[in-house]
């Protein structure tokens, strides 16, 4: 197609020239014009001097109908003449009315292109389709009229809150843009602040705000300069030297990260004023920009990968003897069963089996509440041959001749499907519904209620299961509006009736109960019948309650939701509680989210991981979370920058990638401006990814010297450097990732060879940011894990405990690709002790090795605060790592900051999922406390035991301040049940945090149970120790 374009513009003649005085003496003649059409099709066409451009573009249509490629053309309407002027500036035509004669163009060319606006749509549309990794055209070919209606609903929502931003001052837009990155507490500091090229230091008092240094520089300018007025303070903000970090508000300086960073650091901030102009001028370029077309190629997204061990339902002959199919289907409401599963007759396998039996289910449809969904299990019943076991008795040949059979299912693929469309009306008639594959677990169960209601969109290689719902009624059958719901519930006469004191009692036992154990009975006959008294007394109760009742009576229901109209707000723990997937009633679902919109940025941030997993559960695309996540990452740009990348880096997942591209086309369409940077993030990733393939071909071939020169050549391309300079980092958008440093960069030694990148950024004055890229490491645990080691600093923080923990960045972007923030000046304990001794086999013993290089790094007084440092950080650690259940903890993945502080990486094994070896647990010990660390905190005294109890003294707190977050800790995991954690998939793998937190026992007894194991780590050390010397054994840890 290229080539044939190409040969009819080389056999355009070359145009005349029609000079000013051509036009006015030739009006009333025709000229020979040349047309260039969007299709590259060349027309030549004599037309009038005199014609109007919307009669001329009438002839070209009539004459274009006729040549190739007319079938790609859209309507005229759609295009705009564009022509050379008598100043050689290319001019666009918009105006149709005007005459070829007064337009006078300089060659008789004109050429029809895109209006503006659906040049800039298809741009963006484009943009959008590179972005989300799905083109914008599947959504389109769904043909699905609840897709269609919830991009136009979302994409209205969307474009007007971008309206509504640029209406915004420069300072609420420094809100949106810039979020403040707060810390609660710090000590004295001195200042440096710079304007434009002036620099002046100040003292001031941490308990100042921006304001008052901002008027301090803008007197001391004045001074210096002499000027006559001074400026005004209130019309600049100050910003971190290097970052798109600012500080302002009313905050007391010491609450600021970047301030309290510096103070821990000892070095001086670094700041420059920048002036309200300034940020309008970037707020108004925002406004009119359109991001720049993709440098890479738009590739097309791969088709899903065919899991391992999927076999075709006919040729399960091969495998089996005498095999038969059956269909299990079940009614659900979240996890409750509605009513018994049934499940059809056995039809022998074939390629295309048919059973045409009616399913019958046991309840009656007034009695269907609205979120119920009907799963279906298609599976094998195989019987297997097997030899009757032998005993001494028996001959050889009567051993030969025993069998018996036995029956077992064996699951093929499993789908559901919701029995009331998007528009609250009663399926009726064929569906066809792709369904996905199964795999055996543990708990044996065919039906996955949890699972998505999407059908499998890999049609040509799924099961495929035909299904008709039946006509109940003569009309459509619609769920009951809520005022009709209403309707049904009980008089307030029954509200008022009196319960005894005794039920009373019984009730708050119930309800304050430590244990999880499903209640009896009659216990959830009085719950239900004291509801009222719940709502008034209890209302954190709501979940029991909610438990407790019969969904599967319409009733109940109504008096449910009539009742919940009238809760008081719940607290965000207890809504989210209500988020997981045993709540799918949309009421319920409504109410949590208005409980969750009193949270602050800082504080939704902190969720934002678990927001996203529990999208999977919703069962339509139009729902309260969806709309509530766009709303606040269209008011905070860094809310919006990881719902971004979280949402992105599952698009790969066929189950959840129309859902997710949806809202991400939502995002990108309410911030366009933000695309222009999520591009260029993204195409850092692209070279990333290449360069980590190129080295993971060139190193089994090259020793790691040749293999590291060749990265480097590779680096040193122009695409390359420019791809990895100058963009905002994807683990923190406020961190300018100004220039790569080639010379820096290397790769690991493991064996999916990350990448170790480091940049530059002079600005800043505090050396180079380093970042690890993985490519084949799924990093989602690690995520999850360094989320719960951040939650924990801010319930220590609050609580005045700040035990220096490092919760490093860690970022999925997509599958099994990520990065992971480099703690620059650091090292792991197993480097440390081989360094500082001469054997692997003695180094793991060496208990001076670790105290010694912290006196190297922090000569003189340093010292002390630096193991003051190691021992709070060490506190940390120990109660985090125990009470995550953090296993694989060797040498190797423990380091030290040179200012002291001590910090976990590599988080594979969580919540008690210890790595063995023949079987044996490896790891004995509740959590890492060797002699050596005791060593460094008792300052290398073997008598220094005021400093050990007062480290023992810190692990005790921040203990007992993390079991009364208790409850938080299991909802947060619980809800990332959706994400298919290998060791998070149900709700036993939570059960070791009720264990480790000691949730079922008095604060007396927990805080017992926590001195039992600290004794227990420190006695069998020793063990620990023998694992690292394994460990050094094993590997070469010198670099």
């Amino acid at each position: 197609m290229q080539w044939n374009i190409i040969w009819f513009l080389s056999r355009m003649p070359p145009g005349i020239y029609c000079p000013m005085e051509f036009w006015s003496k030739g009006e009333n003649q025709n000229i020979q014009v040349d047309f260039l059409l969007p299709t590259g099709i060349y027309l030549n066409l004599s037309v009038p001097c005199n014609a109007s451009l919307g009669t001329i573009k009438q002839v070209v249509w009539k004459h274009a109908q006729y040549e190739p490629l007319y079938h790609m053309l859209s309507d005229p309407e759609a295009y705009v003449f564009t022509c050379i002027n008598q100043t050689a500036e290319q001019q666009e035509l918009e105006d149709e009315q005007r005459r070829l004669c007064d337009i006078q163009p300089f060659l008789p060319v004109l050429r029809l292109v895109a209006r503006e606006g659906d040049r800039v749509k298809k741009l963006i549309n484009s943009q959008i389709s590179l972005l989300i990794g799905k083109g914008l055209h599947e959504f389109d070919s769904v043909q699905d009229p609840e897709v269609n209606d919830f991009r136009t609903k979302m994409c209205q929502f969307c474009e007007e809150r971008a309206a509504k931003r640029q209406q915004l001052s420069w300072a609420a837009w420094m809100e949106y843009n810039f979020p403040l990155q707060l810390e609660p507490m710090a000590k004295g500091l001195g200042t440096g602040l710079f304007n434009g090229n002036l620099s002046f230091t100040f003292q001031i008092s941490p308990n100042e705000f921006p304001i008052t240094l901002m008027s301090y520089a803008v007197k001391k300018q004045a001074t210096v300069f002499r000027h006559e007025t001074m400026e005004n303070p209130e019309d600049y903000t100050l910003q971190v030297n290097g970052k798109y970090e600012y500080l302002y508000g009313n905050y007391p300086l010491y609450q600021f990260q970047y301030i309290r960073s510096c103070l821990h650091r000892g070095l001086t901030p670094h700041l420059t004023m920048v002036h309200s102009s300034t940020i309008i001028a970037m707020r108004d370029e925002q406004v009119n920009s359109i991001a720049n077309p993709p440098k890479m190629a738009v590739k097309p997204p791969p088709l899903p990968k065919k899991k391992t061990g999927q076999v075709p339902v006919d040729s399960w002959y091969s495998y089996f003897f005498s095999p038969q199919l059956v269909v299990q289907a079940g009614l659900f409401h979240g996890n409750e069963m509605l009513c018994k599963m049934v499940s059809s007759s056995e039809v022998n396998v074939c390629s295309e089996p048919v059973w045409k039996q009616r399913l019958d289910f046991d309840i009656n449809i007034c009695d269907l509440p609205r979120m119920a969904r009907l799963c279906f299990a298609l599976y094998a019943v195989i019987e297997k041959a097997k030899k009757a076991r032998s005993t001494k008795k028996k001959s050889k040949k009567a051993l030969g001749s025993v069998h018996y059979c036995t029956k077992e299912d064996c699951p093929i693929a499993w789908v559901n499907v919701m029995l009331f469309d998007y528009k609250d009306q009663l399926k009726t008639g064929e569906c066809c519904l792709h369904m996905w594959s199964s795999f055996p677990d543990e708990k044996g169960e065919l039906l996955n209620p949890m699972g998505t209601v999407q059908c499998n969109p890999n049609t040509e290689s799924a099961a495929a299961l035909v299904i008709c719902f039946p006509n109940v009624a003569s009309h459509p059958v619609y769920y009951p509006s809520f005022d009709k719901a209403f309707g049904l519930r009980l008089s307030p006469l029954y509200a008022l009736c009196c319960d005894s004191h005794e039920q009373k009692l019984q009730l708050k036992e119930i309800l304050e109960r430590r244990s999880h154990t499903e209640l009896y009975e009659h216990e959830k006959d009085l719950v239900w019948k004291m509801r009222y008294d719940i709502r008034d007394q209890y209302p954190q109760a709501l979940a029991k309650l909610l438990t407790i009742t019969k969904w599967n009576k319409h009733e109940d229901v109504a008096q449910m939701i009539s009742l919940l109209q009238t809760w008081p707000e719940l607290p965000v723990l207890n809504a989210l509680e209500l988020l997981d997937f045993s709540f799918p009633d949309r009421y319920v679902g409504s109410f949590a989210i208005n409980s969750l919109k009193k949270l602050t940025d800082h504080e939704l941030f902190q969720y934002l991981l678990q927001l996203v997993q529990v999208l999977k559960y919703e069962s339509y695309l139009d729902c309260e979370l969806t709309k509530f996540l766009l709303d606040r990452a269209l008011s905070n740009r860094k809310i919006g920058h990881f719902l971004f990348w979280h949402l992105r880096s599952e698009m790969h997942v066929p189950a959840v990638a129309l859902r997710f591209g949806l809202i991400l086309e939502a995002y990108c369409r309410g911030s366009t401006h933000h695309m222009k940077v999520l591009m260029k993030q993204g195409e850092a990733l692209s070279k990333m990814k290449a360069l980590n393939e190129f080295v993971k071909l060139s190193s089994p071939k090259a020793t790691k010297p040749q293999a590291k020169e060749m990265m480097h050549v590779c680096m040193k391309q122009e695409t390359y450097l420019e791809a990895l300079s100058h963009l905002q980092s994807p683990l923190n958008p406020s961190i300018i990732l100004t220039e790569v440093c080639v010379d820096q960069c290397t790769f690991m030694d493991s064996k999916m060879k990350p990448l170790w990148i480091v940049f530059n950024n002079e600005e800043t004055g505090g050396g180079g940011v380093g970042i690890i890229f993985k490519n084949g490491d799924d990093l989602r645990q690690d995520m999850l894990t360094l989320q719960m080691i951040q939650l924990m600093d801010v319930l220590w923080k609050q609580e005045g405990l700040d035990l220096r923990m490092t919760p490093y960045g860690c970022l999925s972007t997509g599958d099994k690709t990520g990065l992971i923030e480099v703690v620059m000046h650091s090292d792991t304990i197993a480097n440390i002790q081989l360094n500082k001794s001469n054997m692997a086999a003695t180094a793991a013993f060496n208990k001076d090795a670790l105290l010694n290089w912290l006196k190297s790094k922090n000569p003189g007084d340093a010292l002390e605060q630096a193991i003051e440092e190691f021992t709070l950080s060490c506190a940390g650690y120990c109660v985090a790592t125990y009470v995550l259940g953090i296993g694989d903890r060797h040498s190797d993945n423990i380091m030290i900051r040179e200012t002291g502080q001590l910090f976990h990486i590599d988080f594979g094994h969580f919540l008690g999922n210890f790595k063995t070896k023949f079987g044996i647990n490896r790891e004995r010990v509740p959590f890492i406390l060797t002699y050596d660390f005791v060593h460094v905190i008792q300052q290398g005294k073997t008598n220094n035991s005021e400093k050990f109890e007062r480290f023992r003294g810190y692990c005790e707190k921040a203990y007992m301040i993390l079991r009364r977050h208790g409850p938080l800790f299991l909802h947060l995991f619980a809800l990332m049940k959706a994400a298919g954690l290998p060791e998070l998939s149900c709700s036993k793998d939570i059960q070791y945090l009720k264990d480790s937190l000691a949730l079922g026992k008095t604060d007396e007894e927990a805080l017992k149970h926590f001195r039992l194991k600290f004794n227990e780590a420190l006695r069998e050390s020793w063990k620990t120790k023998v694992n690292w010397l394994a460990h050094n054994v094993s590997k070469d840890n010198r670099q």
